[in-house]
């Protein structure tokens, strides 16, 4: 009789420790490694075999790495998300996960991240290991220092974006680079200033590193972001309508610099979430990228 209770209790605990551990690795955030098919498909090579699947490495390295870096944050901040009102109900906060085993299983992401990286070669491992002590820095303090934590944050996306081109062994332009660094910095900046918009408005909740900067100033680093992405971006298509002698290049500015302005209308009212909750909310915007995509396609492709 006591077998049969203490049983289902045993296997309860266990699939709830396994559950939180994949909410800390939170999977939902892996569609931002799709990133790693920017380089290839600006490169015109994103049908090559080949390159599809050093792009799909890159992308499982990428889940991998990211995983053992959630882990390693909730395992860090424990004490002070127990104090959160919201997340103090994450897995390792909640006492469901406990720490030692988050940094045991995020110690087991990294390696099978640069396991996975070694099938592609060498410069996939280099960039994923940058990309580990960069958000390691982060999660050990970089994220309280001003202006810091933006680029960490921004490199991100960045680091995603550069992977694919090494993994394919695809040369990255210097418009490329500057377009995805300034986008990322866009992002970031922008809903970082969602967030302040929405405290001043509603009294929400912000994370404590918010504290140190004004709304004035992220909208500052938001606009000054957009304009360089901008110009960057349409210098990157001129040269791209040179090299195909394609006019879709030059017209693909057009939904791009739209899209952009559409954006910053949710990040202006407050309402900005997470990016890839923006694009599948608003109808739009989505209109517009697929725009934009298919033009930017003409151009490479026909």
């Amino acid at each position: 009789m006591s077998g049969t209770v203490t049983e289902p209790a045993a296997v309860s605990g266990r699939t709830s420790v396994v559950g939180g551990l994949i909410r800390t690795a939170r999977p939902r955030q892996w569609v931002k490694n799709v990133l790693v098919l920017a380089a290839p498909f600006a490169a015109n090579r994103i049908f090559e075999r080949d390159v599809l699947v050093d792009a799909a490495i890159a992308f499982a390295a990428f889940c991998l790495v990211s995983s053992s870096v959630y882990l390693v944050n909730d395992a860090i901040d424990v004490a002070a998300d127990r104090e959160h009102p919201t997340k103090r109900n994450r897995p390792i906060a909640a006492g469901i996960v406990p720490v030692q085993l988050a940094y045991g299983l995020a110690v087991v992401l990294f390696l099978s991240s640069l396991a996975v990286g070694l099938l592609s070669g060498w410069p996939l491992v280099i960039v994923l290991t940058v990309y580990a002590a960069v958000q390691l820095g982060y999660c050990l303090g970089l994220k309280h220092q001003p202006v810091i934590d933006l680029c960490i944050v921004a490199s991100g996306f960045l680091l995603r974006s550069i992977a694919g081109g090494v993994a394919a062994g695809i040369p990255l332009s210097q418009w490329f680079l500057l377009v995805t660094a300034f986008g990322s910095l866009f992002m970031v900046s922008g809903k970082r200033y969602a967030e302040i918009i929405l405290f001043e408005q509603t009294g929400a909740k912000i994370r404590s590193s918010l504290s140190k900067y004004s709304s004035s100033y992220l909208r500052f680093v938001w606009a000054t972001s957009a304009a360089i992405m901008i110009t960057t971006y349409s210098l990157w298509a001129f040269e791209i309508r040179e090299v195909n002698n394609s006019v879709w290049a030059v017209i693909s500015i057009v939904p791009f610099v739209i899209a952009v302005l559409r954006y910053a209308v949710d990040v202006d009212g407050g309402h900005a979430g997470e990016p890839e909750d923006i694009a599948l909310r608003d109808r739009v915007l989505q209109v517009l990228g697929a725009s934009w995509i298919g033009c930017l396609a003409l151009s490479v492709y026909l």
